[in-house]
């Protein structure tokens, strides 16, 4: 039986013609789905998804199902659910789907309960709420759990730290760290879709301004080579001596954050960690400073305890850009309440980007059902042999070859005899 939770079923017309749109530049999950479609290697299963709700991920929700699994959806943050999306994915494509667009925390965590209601044996997660959940106060899940997949950076360190403990209770494949994933998805998708989402919600010109990114991994790499091929002037903060001598190397300024934060007009935060932004960084910026994460949690600003707190008023501005008065006069402005700002005030990473990593996804799920005896409980580097398929097919659809190793260069690369 299909169930959900969405804002409105009747807007499912327009969500199905989104999705379709989006299925448009998946051509590798299409290839997965139409094989999935005759083989069925996912029948039987019950997959519980907590992944952003966007026409990419009902996508890969119709892969999953082709595949005969059936799903259960939430959204993995209030504010990143394309509700013309999940209203289609209850009515089309049957997947039982709970999320609506701004969802306060109660209804979040209910949506999340209800997706570890269907009892899922393999669980996907977008920054590890539902695996979070399941291991705390809803044990009650976990027998019927094979194993897992997450999507996200963030919620591979959460994992990783579960796992360290011991306390981890099932095999987790990290689809984050595969090449076709976060080389593209992180780098490309990122960088394009938070510059959309800052310019959809403030219409900032970027030429001429200075934009003060913090972190330098590969999200960082990608909104830092975005942002200075539209003008901007980039300054990156970092914690790690190697990311930060390779941003210097790229032709970034790196510098302390209390050193950036009086010189910023946009602060973009892409860490994966906590207060990188603190209330002494809010008082030193200048007035009419722009503030956004694009880290899969809003913690990543010291809102709570901080701006929330210390502000002297704050209004909604424009939709997603709230006005922050300080005690200074000066006035900060921040985005989409400090969420993911390329979903919460744009649509997302492309299709094209993330036909790869749900590609990803979807094969995960696959080869945990063939190999499942084998796993142990921890976190699993994708195989590579997934990662070289993915991008294979990816450069088929796209109309590039490649060449092929000679018997005389394979030879070669495998001996150690010729030299000088």
């Amino acid at each position: 039986m299909i169930h959900g939770d969405v804002k409105d079923r009747g807007l499912a017309a327009k969500g199905k013609a989104r999705i379709l749109w989006a299925d448009r530049s998946m051509p590798v999950l299409a290839d997965i789905r139409a094989r999935f479609e005759l083989t069925k290697p996912l029948a039987g299963v019950r997959v519980g998804a907590c992944l952003h709700v966007t026409t990419e991920t009902a996508n890969l929700m119709r892969t999953l199902v082709a595949g005969g699994a059936s799903v259960a959806l939430c959204a993995s943050n209030p504010l990143s659910t394309q509700d013309e999306v999940a209203a289609s994915l209850v009515e089309d494509f049957g997947v039982s789907t709970y999320a609506i667009k701004g969802e306060d925390n109660s209804t979040y965590y209910k949506h999340l309960n209800a997706v570890l209601d269907s009892k899922p044996t393999i669980t996907m997660d977008d920054g590890a709420d539902l695996v979070s959940l399941a291991h705390s106060d809803r044990k009650d899940a976990l027998a019927a759990v094979v194993a897992g997949t997450e999507e996200t950076t963030t919620g591979v360190i959460r994992l990783r730290s579960m796992a360290k403990a011991g306390v981890l209770d099932y095999p987790i494949i990290a689809v984050n760290d595969a090449m076709t994933k976060h080389f593209f998805d992180n780098r490309y998708g990122t960088g394009q879709s938070t510059l959309d989402g800052v310019i959809r919600a403030t219409n900032m010109l970027l030429a001429g301004s200075t934009v003060v990114i913090a972190g330098y991994g590969w999200c960082g790499k990608g909104v830092a080579m975005r942002a200075q091929g539209m003008g901007a002037h980039v300054i990156i903060t970092e914690v790690d001596p190697v990311k930060a001598i390779e941003a210097v190397m790229d032709g970034f300024r790196v510098m302390p954050m209390a050193q950036a934060a009086p010189v910023g007009d946009l602060f973009i935060t892409v860490t994966g960690n906590k207060h990188v932004i603190r209330m002494e960084h809010f008082l030193a910026m200048k007035d009419g400073a722009i503030v956004c994460n694009s880290g899969h949690f809003n913690v990543e600003l010291e809102l709570d305890g901080g701006l929330y707190n210390q502000c002297s008023s704050r209004q909604l501005v424009r939709d997603f850009v709230e006005e922050f008065s300080l005690a200074n006069g000066r006035k900060v402005y921040v985005l989409a309440d400090g969420r993911l700002v390329n979903l919460s005030a744009a649509e997302g990473h492309p299709a094209m980007v993330m036909d790869m990593s749900f590609a990803n996804q979807a094969l995960s799920a696959e080869w945990i059902l063939q190999h499942k005896d084998g796993l142990a409980k921890g976190v699993h580097v994708i195989p590579e042999e997934i990662d070289r398929e993915i991008a294979r097919i990816k450069l088929k659809t796209m109309g590039y070859g490649m060449d092929v190793l000679t018997p005389e260069q394979v030879a070669y690369l495998g001996s150690w005899q010729e030299g000088t």
